[in-house]
């Protein structure tokens, strides 16, 4: 009823169906964000199921050209998560952590590459393009759940460094990862149906040109953004490269992930400075929102089930449960290897792959653009089988970080343990209400002095800044008067 009626409102202007079905997406994200909170889920879960209740397999109040035009939401949701990733590229960082990082990086994803792909192709005997595809997007990870639980639990220690910097570079590698996926599945698609020496140096060459104009735009962005200019000035013009860049890749047909991840890499290692990442971290959450409400919009329900909705006469249903088990296992082999090459403790070595299971941002934006790029069947089955395997992992990806955090040792729930004390013998030894009372008082001088986070501080501080400058200008106008 809710739909029909919201149907009929949108049918008298194609201007106001944008804007409520915009205000609609929002507004319901927001909601079911109350919802997931309650049962400790994560943002993303709640909008991937946001937009399937919306859209037309639910309660169809959202018109499918609506959904159609909103196709470039990818492009710019991605633009933002791949800047903020080169931010994780300083090489001053890389330099000091050594290769150790970087090993088990590479392991991890590359394993879980390999072993959807074997699954996939080789066992299920799933077409070549898709397989492709898949085990590409089978190397992301979703770190938002991971630090969640780690700044919940208070853990720290060698297991989590080595946990946050395998995860800041696991995405990078995922990016990349896709990038030379989609050119050879195309090459692929197009050619007649094997693997050429050109169809592997074209990629690597178009690669390789969008790494260094991304490069340039990176050194314009930072010749634009002198110490004098006003904070707004910079998120208007970071916005506007990224969307240049963004339109010259879809003109070039390319793919822009690794040309913003290598502008933010190189804008971050000229300026040494990472306000404008937190600005823009702010700054686009209703983005993102409006992204993953659309993925969800576009969620084939039917083919999941249907047999219709098949890859090589494999139903869709088994290849995403197929893959959501190989992936894990590619993770867990992947890091243990990694770990077990580095030297690392068998803690870490133990324990790293269970941390590494959720996935989600980056990955579905990544099949979105797959989707859209292939086309047909294989796109919508790509879309489909990655948004249905995200859910999953988003609900047990917190549950698994959180065991293997426990489990490593990094955190404990013990008091003794969380506040460790210099233990003293004889006459003047503590009660133990004493203790417990010198316990709580070290809890207070470390708990921080504000809950606000550095996103939102860098936020205000440019809103601040831009009030008082016009204030500024607003008085001196006001004196000029006077005088005159």
């Amino acid at each position: 009823m809710i739909g029909q009626f919201v149907q009929r409102v949108m049918e008298n202007s194609r201007p106001a169906a944008i804007i409520i079905s915009v205000a609609l997406m929002l507004f319901a994200g927001f909601l079911m964000t109350r919802i997931t909170k309650k049962l400790r889920l994560p943002n993303v879960t709640a909008y991937i199921l946001t937009g399937i209740l919306l859209g037309p397999y639910c309660l169809g109040m959202i018109p499918a050209n609506v959904i159609d035009g909103m196709d470039f939401l990818s492009d710019i949701a991605l633009a933002f998560i791949a800047f903020s990733a080169g931010e994780f590229f300083r090489f001053s960082t890389l330099k000091k952590n050594g290769m150790k990082v970087v090993v088990i990086t590479l392991l991890e994803a590359f394993m879980a590459t390999v072993v959807v792909f074997l699954v996939t192709y080789v066992i299920l005997g799933v077409d070549l393009v898709f397989s492709i595809m898949l085990a590409a997007l089978a190397a992301a990870t979703a770190p938002a759940s991971t630090m969640m639980t780690i700044r919940q639990t208070g853990a720290h220690g060698d297991f989590v460094d080595t946990l946050l910097q395998v995860v800041a570079l696991d995405d990078v590698v995922g990016l990349i990862e896709y990038s030379v996926a989609i050119s050879l599945a195309l090459a692929v698609s197009l050619g007649s149906g094997s693997i050429t020496f050109g169809s592997v140096i074209r990629p690597i060459l178009m690669n390789l040109g969008v790494l260094l104009l991304g490069s340039l735009f990176g050194v314009f962005l930072y010749y634009l953004m002198p110490q004098r200019r006003t904070t707004d000035n910079r998120l208007i013009i970071s916005v506007s490269l990224l969307f240049a860049f963004c339109g010259i890749c879809v003109v070039l047909d390319v793919s822009p992930l690794l040309g913003c991840m290598s502008m933010g890499m190189i804008y971050i290692n000229m300026s040494d400075n990472d306000r404008l990442f937190k600005q823009l971290n702010y700054f686009t959450p209703p983005i993102l929102l409006l992204f993953f409400v659309r993925s969800g919009l576009s969620f084939r329900l039917d083919m999941l089930f249907s047999d219709s909705g098949s890859m090589g006469g494999t139903p869709l249903f088994v290849i995403g449960v197929l893959y959501f088990f190989a992936r894990i296992l590619g993770k867990y082999l992947g890091a243990f290897l990694g770990c077990f090459a580095t030297g690392k403790p068998k803690k870490v070595r133990d324990y790293l792959g269970l941390a590494l299971i959720p996935q989600a941002g980056v990955a579905i934006g990544l099949a979105a653009m797959g989707a859209r790029t292939l086309g047909g069947e294989t796109g919508i089955a790509l879309q489909t089988v990655i948004l249905t395997s995200s859910v999953l992992y988003e609900l047990i990806g917190p549950a698994c970080a959180k065991l293997s955090l426990y489990l490593s040792g990094s955190y404990s729930n013990k008091l003794e343990d969380l506040v460790p004390l210099e233990p003293a013998e004889g006459e003047n030894a503590p009660s133990a209400a004493e203790l417990l009372i010198q316990r709580i008082q070290t809890i207070q001088k470390e708990l921080p002095a504000e809950t606000v986070s550095p996103e939102e501080q860098a936020f205000t501080e440019a809103a601040e800044e831009l009030l008082a400058a016009r204030r500024g200008m607003q008085y001196g106008g006001i004196f000029r008067n006077r005088r005159g």
